[in-house]
């Protein structure tokens, strides 16, 4: 059924209060720190200090002697796992490089790796059993830069790594994983037919997601083998099924309890602590908690892939561009799997070009794994990509918006990754854009305006929900997606639309994955398409279950039976003269009717609908200092339907703050000897609400005929334009294109220097 008629909605599109709202600002609700258990253990980490090395031995006989260490784990305490790729979280993930990255095995590959844990009574004596932990190490070289790695000479991480997607197959171990490409039209036929080529390279750093809650577990492994794992995840499926096969246990003796969340943005869809934690109370016989610092969180989880993109552009004179070159070269840190795909899949996917040649590289170096953040892979290859988009407008002499005004994707556009876009808003937020006031707004010295469009594919999957009918006739969901961005609303409101409640009268549950169907881990912008679309789906069984409660008691056809505003009505004068049954008086009487009323959908989620935004920024550079305020920002974006708006705006918002703060400040520092430098907020430079306007959140709505109110993923594409906005900015304001990120004071400084040598003082 279809609910698209915008004007005919009751609930959705309204902004209630989200209904975990109160726990939160009071300070009621658990995370995963807040969780103890009775004879609870605490456990500790001890890590490597090296980039690389070979672990030749780990002595823990000091570390066992101190009084109220119950154990101590290494990877000895694992099984060994054949290499084996599954798709469990955001992305692709090897099972053999997933326990090693746990718990190093023969190597620590990057600062922080983990090599032991120990669980003690007390988390102060974990740590300084950790510290007597002696582990003996051969230091080994070390390579950081991804072109470094790639190099012929450079440090191999992987002796069994062989480069996939090359031809021939190669018979030499080296860094880079997987070579990928995608080709539409004729490259060669395009160049020939520009007039203007430009061509340029450009650099991104890796950031981190900056979750406000570390990494945090309580595990149970009882003596009848059964565990319970309490952790802040994506996912609680997927804490599931990495746990059992890193342990070797079954699914069916696991149950995953998920706990609020206090924030993730892709960083929390792999696990670092549960199977440590479990394989310490499997030891013990006594619940585990563990805890990450901020400077492990840092050191030891994965941030985003950084980067180098080379991009080239040609175009005929009139602003038409025929062929477009991409070379992407992305970190993946010490494992396999940095998000090449979609950065490749993302770079032109905004426009209808002739002939496309895009080039992407996975490759290994000594850093944390990489992970999922908002988007993985787009806002590096969008940076290049939006970045020269802006340049060749220059050497055009054609206005920016212009420019992409010209070469938007539009309905039966092919991209160059394959699919032919249909339902597509991207032309209408290009046209949001020319008419906002925010481009009629004068600028002053050394101020600037940026604009920059992108685009993320979204995602649907595996989901499952439950709508039960209570007794008094309220309704309660039951899905299994941890809400990070307020999808238990979505969920609630689309619920209460179809059955006719009031919003507070719907009680939405994540449930653990004993409660709840299978539902993919929450992430790609899929929880309100496709566990939006389980509960629909639900809701509607219901609805129709109800139909034929009220049909026994009138002693009519179901057929007969119409349902409005949450009450059966008969469907017309030949149906009989009743009056009206309200859901309540249904619920109530359901014992005489078959029973309880519930319906339970399982689905697997297609047609998610692609996201597109085009986003404006305003900066003011300070010559003197070189920092960059952002004066004003407005983010416009297709949004599909806004079920919850306050709660897309705040996506939106959200997005476009993480995405400026890898613009100008954010990345990781490296000393000489490859350990990370800045683990800590103190050096690590995150945009705070003082460094911040107030972002203008324009949400354009072509519904996606694919889901029944229209709804696309919104959470991805926000923080995709804002580093080739802010850049795109800083250019008009000072005439400098920035092509390294971030672009911090002392970087712009140097370059303004560069620009207008400072004077000598007169003598």
């Amino acid at each position: 059924m279809s609910y698209l008629d915008k004007s005919a909605l009751k609930v959705v599109g309204t902004r209630p209060v989200r209904p975990d709202g109160v726990d939160k600002v009071i300070g009621r609700a658990t995370f995963g720190a807040d969780m103890t258990m009775p004879g609870m253990l605490w456990a500790k980490i001890k890590r490597s200090p090296h980039a690389h090395a070979r672990i030749k031995s780990i002595d823990i006989e000091k570390a066992l002697k101190v009084p109220g260490v119950k154990a101590i784990v290494t990877a000895a305490d694992f099984p060994e796992i054949k290499s084996e790729e599954a798709f469990v979280g955001e992305g692709p993930m090897n099972f053999r490089d997933l326990s090693s990255n746990c718990m190093a095995r023969t190597k620590v590959l990057y600062d922080g790796h983990a090599v032991a844990a120990v669980a003690a009574t007390d988390p102060a004596i974990a740590e300084e059993a950790c510290e007597l932990i002696e582990v003996d190490y051969e230091v080994l070289p070390y390579v950081i830069d991804v072109e470094d790695a790639m190099a012929p000479d450079a440090p191999i991480l992987h002796d069994d790594l062989l480069t996939q997607g090359v031809e021939p197959k190669p018979t030499k171990a080296s860094n880079v994983a997987k070579r990928v490409t995608f080709a539409k039209g004729d490259i060669a036929a395009g160049w020939k037919e520009a007039e203007v080529v430009v061509e340029r390279r450009y650099t991104t750093q890796p950031v981190h997601q900056a979750y406000i809650e570390p990494h945090a577990c309580v595990v149970s492994y009882g003596s009848d083998a059964q565990c319970t794992i309490w952790s802040s995840s994506q996912g609680q499926f997927m804490v599931r099924a990495y746990c059992a096969k890193l342990l070797g246990l079954d699914i069916a003796n696991i149950r995953a309890i998920p706990a609020e969340i206090g924030g993730g943005f892709g960083g929390k869809t792999l696990i670092y602590l549960e199977p440590v934690a479990l394989a310490l109370s499997k030891k013990t016989g006594r619940p585990v908690k563990m805890v990450m610092s901020r400077e492990e969180v840092f050191r030891a989880t994965g941030p985003a892939a950084g980067g180098v993109i080379e991009v080239k552009l040609g175009a005929k004179k009139d602003g038409h561009i025929v062929a477009a070159e991409l070379l992407v070269k992305l970190q993946a840190g010490a494992f396999p799997g940095s998000p090449i795909g979609p950065a490749c899949m993302c770079a032109f996917a905004m426009y209808d070009i002739p002939h496309v040649s895009i080039v992407g590289y996975d490759v290994v170096s000594n850093r944390p794994k990489v992970a999922a953040y908002r988007a993985p892979g787009a806002p590096n290859s969008t940076f290049g990509s939006e970045s020269c988009v802006d340049e060749l407008a220059a050497e055009l002499g054609i206005d920016p918006l212009k420019l992409r005004e010209i070469n938007a994707a539009g309905e039966g556009t092919k991209a160059a990754h394959g699919p032919t876009w249909t339902n597509i808003g991207f032309q209408q937020t290009l046209d949001a854009a020319r008419n906002h006031p925010h481009m009629q707004i004068p600028l002053g010295p050394n101020q600037g305006r940026g604009i920059a469009s992108g685009f993320w594919f979204n995602i649907g999957g595996e989901s499952s929900a439950a709508v039960h009918i209570n007794e008094d006739g309220t309704a309660s969901v039951v899905e299994g997606n941890p809400d990070i961005g307020g999808s238990r609303a979505a969920m609630a409101m689309m619920a209460a639309e179809v059955l006719g409640l009031p919003y507070e009268q719907v009680r939405p549950i994540v449930g653990d994955t004993s409660q709840a169907g299978y539902c993919f881990l929450t992430g790609g912008s899929r929880v309100t398409f496709a566990t939006g679309m389980a509960v629909t789906q639900a809701a509607e069984k219901a609805v129709t279950e109800m139909k034929k409660r009220a049909a026994m008691l009138w002693d009519i056809s179901p057929d007969a039976v119409d349902w409005r505003d949450g009450k059966a009505y008969p469907a017309g004068p030949n149906a009989g003269s009743f009056e009206p049954l309200s859901l309540a008086d249904i619920a109530l009487k359901a014992g005489r009717t078959g029973g309880p009323i519930a319906a339970e959908v399982q689905l697997n989620a297609q047609g998610a609908g692609a996201g597109f935004a085009t986003h404006i920024c305003d900066v003011e550079v300070d010559r003197e200092t070189g920092h960059v305020k952002i004066l004003r920002y407005t983010a416009i974006q297709d949004v599909g339907r806004a079920i919850h708006p306050a709660y897309v705006e705040g996506q939106i918002q959200g997005g476009v703050t993480q995405g400026i703060g890898w613009a100008l400040n954010e990345e990781y520092v490296y000393d000489k000897q490859g350990r990370l430098d800045n683990a800590g907020f103190l050096d690590y430079r995150v945009p705070v609400c003082s460094d911040l306007p107030m972002i203008d959140a324009v949400m354009v709505e072509v519904p996606n005929p694919r889901h029944p109110f229209g709804a696309r993923g919104v959470g991805e594409v926000p923080i995709v334009p804002p580093m080739a906005a802010v850049a795109n900015a800083v250019r008009d304001a000072v005439g400098l294109c920035m092509r390294d990120l971030p672009i911090s004071p002392p970087k712009l400084r140097a370059a303004l220097d560069e620009q207008d040598p400072p004077r000598l003082a007169a003598e």
